[in-house]
This record gives C-alpha cells, structure tokens and sequence, in this order.
C-alpha cells in the first residue's frame, strides 16, 4: 500500500523538573534543566541529580560534558518539536477528492473470526471505518480510567524513585492507589517541601479523574 508523509506537526516540548536531593533547582524544557543542572554542579552541588519529566516521572539522562554552552547546544532553546506523520490509506477508506484533507490513518494487521468480518463488511463505510468508530467510542469511555491510571503510574514511579525512605511511604501508597486524598496529604506532610510538592502536583490528577469517576 502506499505510504504518504503528512506536513509537519508542530508539539510543544516535554516538560521537566530537576532535583539537587530533595531540591527542585530548575524547571521547563530539557534546555532550562540542563542549564539548571550544570550550574549547580559546577557550583558544587553533592547531588544525587535527577531530572524528571513532569508528565510521566520518567527520568532524563544530561549528558553535562564540556562548558555550560557545550551543555546547552545539545538541548535546543526551542519549546517546539516538530513531528512528521505517516499515512497509509486502506483499500476501503474513501479516496480523497481535490480540497479534501488527507486522512492521518496508520495500517496495521489485525486478526478476527469470520464472523467479525463478515459484520464489519455489512457496516456502512466499511470495516476500517467501522473499527476506527468502535475504537474511538472505546477511547472516550475508558478516557477517565486511563488518565487516573497513568496519573497513578506517574506519581508512583517518583514516590518511588525520590520518596521510598519517608516516613508513612507505604500508607501514601497505599492511599494514592485507593483514591484517598485525604490520606494521602496526611502522610505526605513530614516529607520535604520539595518533593513533597510536587508529587501532591502529581497525585492531584489522580484525585481529580477519581472524584470525576463518582459524579
């Protein structure tokens, strides 16, 4: 099948925060957490240093050989990345006509029994209009569930990684994956500013999606 190259999609930038210890020195772009991250090294910061994205917890690696400037030309000023997205049109997707955009679908194989076949090929538009209507309906009603478990996932990885030593870790734990906020904030009050702020910052989306999932 053939396969087109949509224009380009401008996306803003990861965001992350990067942590001397239990002390945010810098966040936004990977470009202002390295320059956070060099000065404070070069100014004889004893670390451990860790830079988070904010969004998933996941860890950036800095490489903060050579100068401040060496540091930074590795790690563009620019918040906007620019991503190119492949196409490939299925044999029963309606073609495009002249001033029509093109369609931003990806192939792929699936298996399915006779009969699903059969039931997709009887619906209007056809089986991959079909399935991607069936698909999208799944994404918005699991939508909230899956923010809560990301979010989860999100605060769990930095608890762990910066928070596991603190005093009433596992009670937090315990009471982030049950929903309870109250709880949470409870044993989250001894633990450093800091830190403690920012896994709250993180822990409030799951809040959030669980309070949105009993309205």
């Amino acid at each position: 099948m053939p396969v087109e190259s949509l224009p380009a999609v401008p996306t803003v930038d990861p965001s992350y925060t990067a942590f001397d210890g239990v002390r945010a020195i810098g966040r936004g772009t990977a470009h202002d957490v390295a320059h956070a991250v060099k000065l404070a090294i070069d100014s004889g910061a004893h670390g451990p240093m860790l830079v988070v994205n904010n969004a998933t917890s996941e860890p950036l690696e800095l490489d903060l050989r050579g100068t401040l400037d060496d540091v930074l030309a590795r790690f563009p000023l620019s918040n906007i990345v620019v991503e190119t997205q492949s196409t490939t049109h299925c044999a029963d997707d309606v073609k495009p006509t002249r001033g029509r955009p093109k369609l931003g679908v990806v192939a792929r194989e699936i298996t399915l029994l006779p009969r699903h076949w059969e039931w997709l090929a009887s619906q209007p538009g056809g089986a991959s209009v079909t399935l991607r209507k069936l698909v999208e309906q799944a994404r918005l009603a699991s939508g909230g569930k899956d923010r809560r478990r990301h979010a989860q996932e999100s605060t769990y990885r930095f608890m762990s990684a910066m928070l596991g030593n603190q005093p009433g870790f596992e009670e937090a734990t315990r009471a982030l994956f049950a929903g309870d906020a109250s709880r949470f904030a409870h044993y989250a009050a001894s633990w450093p500013t800091d830190l403690r702020d920012h896994v709250t910052q993180l822990a409030a989306a799951v809040f959030h999606e669980q309070d949105a999932h009993h309205a």
